[in-house]
């Protein structure tokens, strides 16, 4: 049997500037996890990453994981996170007086649980079709695009690597959940609901070989368990 290894990136910088770098929380999560797989003597065949640079962040710090011959991240966009921001701007435009929310609400939104709400319900809309872009909305993609496109990376991965390889994968909380799908074959809806609870730095297993597909870990975060590490522990 075969592994594949998921990583949700390290906690990125929400509020700053570009969200999409990891903060110094995020960075020591990281370190943590890499600090917990050498005590372990985790070692893996081949390491992929998005091209996000909180996903190769999270990457260069578990490079030395790899052996020595494959030590490298091999980019694939196809493990990108989708973008939120598009699908946030159209609901607020189209949707957000018959969701409960301020009719001028738009982005940003600094408050973080404001942020989620409006988050969840952007989402919802998204995965049953309901959000219209305009011209101007950069960076929309169907849900169903998403989809396939981490199934397709998913299968095209396995079909790549057998014989009991190790395929580490740094990536982020929304590919994840769109992967247990793919294994587990659970609904839409509960895609986005299992990508609200993935934490940031967490291990997700997935064996794989002889026809058949399944998953062994969900949402690891053995590396802070431990009581001084608990303010270590985050969704974003």
């Amino acid at each position: 049997m075969s592994e594949l290894v998921f990583v949700r990136h390290g906690q990125a910088s929400f509020g700053a500037d570009s969200y999409d770098k990891l903060s110094e929380a995020g960075f020591e999560q990281v370190k943590l996890l890499s600090r917990h797989w050498h005590e372990l003597g985790e070692t893996f065949h081949h390491l992929y990453a998005g091209d996000l640079r909180r996903q190769q962040e999270t990457a260069g710090e578990l490079i030395h994981h790899v052996e020595e011959s494959q030590r490298e991240i091999k980019v694939n966009p196809a493990f990108n996170e989708y973008d939120g921001e598009p699908l946030i701007a159209i609901y607020l435009r189209d949707h957000a007086e018959a969701g409960g929310f301020h009719p001028e609400l738009r982005l940003p939104i600094p408050e973080e649980r404001l942020y989620q709400k409006v988050f969840e319900a952007a989402t919802a809309k998204w995965i049953s079709d309901e959000l219209e872009p305009a011209d101007v909305d950069q960076g929309f993609e169907p849900y169903r695009t998403f989809q396939a496109r981490v199934h397709g990376a998913m299968d095209e991965l396995m079909a790549s690597h057998q014989q009991g390889s190790k395929v580490l994968i740094s990536t982020s909380g929304g590919v994840i959940a769109m992967a247990l799908q793919r294994v587990l074959g659970f609904p839409d809806e509960q895609v986005i609901a299992t990508n609200w609870m993935i934490h940031n730095s967490s291990v997700t297993r997935v064996r794989y070989g002889n026809g058949k597909i399944s998953l062994t870990l969900f949402n690891n975060l053995a590396h802070l368990e431990k009581p001084d590490l608990r303010h270590m522990v985050t969704f974003r």
